[in-house]
């Protein structure tokens, strides 16, 4: 009789299991990527991590959550802030975990998924890869991707958030990384005033000093921040003497090619309004002294020549690729519950 009872109740386990696994699976809701009029096609393969608003979502979660550092103290979110275009504006080099201090100063986030090279020096080749380069840094997060995983599979928020993403509550890193780019891949720019002149859209009307700014930017400046992304993707020497306390000498430390020594990461201008401080190792709190380096610097094969008015032209120009709408969208922002 016991044995019975035992077999009747074990049945039933079952069945309400079936069910609920029955009812509770659901559906992801696509959450495609707006590819901008007038720009390329984004090199990001999207048919191996179809974007949704779950992924998406869950994205958002990690990139602002401390828990992805060692003391859960640092996220994503501390050196990269939205309203200065996910960057840092308080310090020229980046602060980690203890207060500790790196040899660069954070680069912006967006418009990434046209990106085929991340950090300074190029040493991420693919957007899905790039969290583990800060995530496993000893003067960033100083954590592994095993007791990230870990962390968030003790998590019943996280887990279900990752249900809602993949289907499947259990994180796993590769999950992890792939909700990381559903995020990322989203921070886009393409509401500045300079691209409502380019699309002749309302608000876009250029001063005749911004319209001079222009041109003046693509005789000289448009080599290395070709429109619309505003960089070539490419590493360029800056002019820029070696600081020898950081003996940063950018992609050389990855390919070992003397060619490349001093060689960094053309960045995006776009917001450059509100990314300062300036340059790979953040030396320059203004606009203006980064193009006083440009026009007076020995160390560059073709320094700009520019008159005093031709500067303040072209620094009215570099103003109208602010996206206030990218900086304030409150998608991209903390979330809140």
């Amino acid at each position: 009789m016991r044995n019975k009872s035992k077999q009747v109740v074990y049945g039933l386990l079952v069945v309400v299991c079936c069910s609920i696994y029955a009812f509770e699976e659901i559906k992801t809701t696509p959450k495609p990527l707006v590819v901008p009029a007038g720009w390329p096609q984004p090199g990001y393969d999207f048919s191996k991590n179809p974007l949704t608003e779950e992924g998406f979502e869950l994205g958002r979660q990690l990139f602002y959550d401390p828990i992805l550092s060692r003391d859960q103290t640092i996220s994503c979110a501390s050196c990269h802030l939205q309203a200065t275009g996910f960057t840092h504006v308080d310090h020229d080099l980046s602060h980690g975990i203890e207060d500790k201090i790196g040899t660069r100063n954070s680069m912006t986030i967006m418009n990434l998924a046209w990106s085929k090279h991340f950090m300074w020096d190029g040493g991420v080749n693919h957007l899905d890869m790039q969290p583990l380069a800060p995530l496993s840094s000893a003067v960033e997060m100083d954590e592994n991707l095993e007791n990230v995983v870990h962390k968030l599979n003790a998590s019943t928020k996280y887990r279900t958030l990752f249900y809602r993403a993949f289907n499947d509550s259990l994180a796993t890193g590769q999950k992890v990384l792939l909700a990381f780019s559903q995020f990322i891949v989203h921070l886009n720019s393409y509401q500045s005033k300079y691209d409502k002149y380019i699309r002749k859209e309302e608000g876009g009307v250029f001063t005749e000093q911004e319209r001079n700014g222009l041109q003046l930017f693509r005789v000289h400046c448009a080599a290395c921040h070709p429109e619309p992304l505003f960089t070539n993707q490419g590493f360029e020497k800056n002019g820029l003497p070696i600081d020898p306390t950081l003996n940063d000498f950018g992609r050389m430390r990855i390919t070992q090619n003397p060619q490349d020594s001093l060689k960094f990461k053309v960045p995006t201008l776009r917001n450059i309004q509100f990314t300062f401080p300036y340059m790979h190792d953040g030396r320059f709190k203004k606009l203006r002294e980064v193009l006083n380096h440009y026009t007076s610097s020995t160390q560059l094969e073709k320094p700009i020549v520019l008159s005093a008015d031709e500067k303040v032209d072209l620094l009215a120009f570099l103003l109208t690729l602010t996206d206030q709408a990218f900086l304030y969208d409150r998608r991209f922002g903390f979330p809140k519950e």
